[in-house]
């Protein structure tokens, strides 16, 4: 469930722009109207208000709030205000060049999308920077990290709801053979995970619980400190429970000293519109505090403003 919400009745979009054109005049910025205007706008109407801004005033809404905003707030507004399929493309473009082996929000991304999510991400990725997301994959990454992530991110899975219950079970021994030895990087390991459709996934992994009596992860926690497992382990759990994956993504975002804000924009920014009302609640659930007064905990000025607008939080 989303937590963004959208009035009634909206302004048109010609408003919108005024307005916002006007948050950017005079002395300072009127941050709140902006606030106001793209927090509680939803995708489709975030488009048309960059296209139409962009034909009354020849420039990019984009540039304009690069331009007027500073710090983790510009960081928020520029990453909401973006399409979907080209957030996750600059999103996916920042991991490729800063990559490292902890780095998870290739996977992320490959695993948490619907298949055509995944593959207009993938497309708008050739526009934006005149290569493919897989060519660059292939060469910011290594060894067995590369092994997991090209066919990860190369991926266009099935998306219906039929499950192959005899496949479940051969796939769901495969895989605890492979664990058993220490195989992880093994071909058929990964050709199932980054293959199958999730609903195929989880009635391996519920079959898999079911016959050898652990969660596939806490077979995978073999080595705590091991990357590659930490990968392994985050890319079931996107798969078949996404909303676990991003609480913890948020936990440690949120409880570590100083903040990641990093972290915490990406997920408040693209699940918005998708699922953050269910990770919110299972944040609540395991951390006993509510996300939105973590988030206030934590944050503060514009920026936190932002955040609890886009996790539906509404002010008493």
């Amino acid at each position: 469930m989303a937590t963004l919400t959208v009035p009634a009745t909206v302004p048109s979009v010609s408003e919108d722009c005024e307005q916002l054109k006007k948050a950017f005049s005079g002395w300072g910025t009127n941050e709140g109207l902006i606030i106001d205007i793209l927090g509680h706008r939803n995708a489709d109407q975030r488009k048309l208000i960059r296209q139409t801004y962009a034909e009354a005033y020849g420039e990019d809404l984009l540039k304009a709030l690069d331009k007027e905003l500073t710090n983790d707030f510009e960081r928020l507004v520029v990453l909401w205000t973006l399409d979907p399929p080209e957030r996750d493309a600059l999103l996916a473009n920042e991991a490729t060049k800063k990559w490292t082996s902890s780095n998870q929000v290739l996977m992320e991304i490959a695993c948490t999308r619907s298949a055509n999510q995944l593959l207009h991400a993938r497309q708008a990725y050739h526009s934006r920077y005149k290569k493919s997301l897989e060519e660059d994959v292939a060469q910011h990454t290594t060894g067995d990290f590369r092994k997991l992530l090209l066919p990860l991110v190369s991926s266009y899975r099935y998306e219906g709801d039929e499950v192959n219950m005899t496949l479940a079970k051969s796939e769901a021994k495969l895989l605890h053979e492979k664990i058993s030895h220490k195989a992880y990087n093994d071909d058929d390991l990964i050709r199932v995970l980054a293959t199958r459709s999730k609903a195929q996934i989880n009635a391996t992994l519920n079959h898999y619980k079911n016959e050898y009596g652990n969660d596939i992860n806490k077979d995978l926690k073999a080595n705590p400190k091991d990357e590659f497992l930490a990968l392994l382990r985050g890319t079931v759990k996107c798969l078949v429970l996404p909303e676990k994956y991003f609480e913890k993504v948020l936990r440690l975002a949120i409880n570590r000293r100083g903040t990641d804000e990093g972290a915490l924009t990406r997920v408040v920014t693209t699940r918005a519109e998708v699922d953050l009302k269910i990770i919110a609640d299972e944040y609540q659930r395991r951390n006993s505090i509510p996300l939105a007064r973590a988030i206030v905990k934590d944050t503060h000025g514009d920026y936190e403003k932002l955040l609890l607008a886009l996790a539906g939080h509404v002010e008493a």
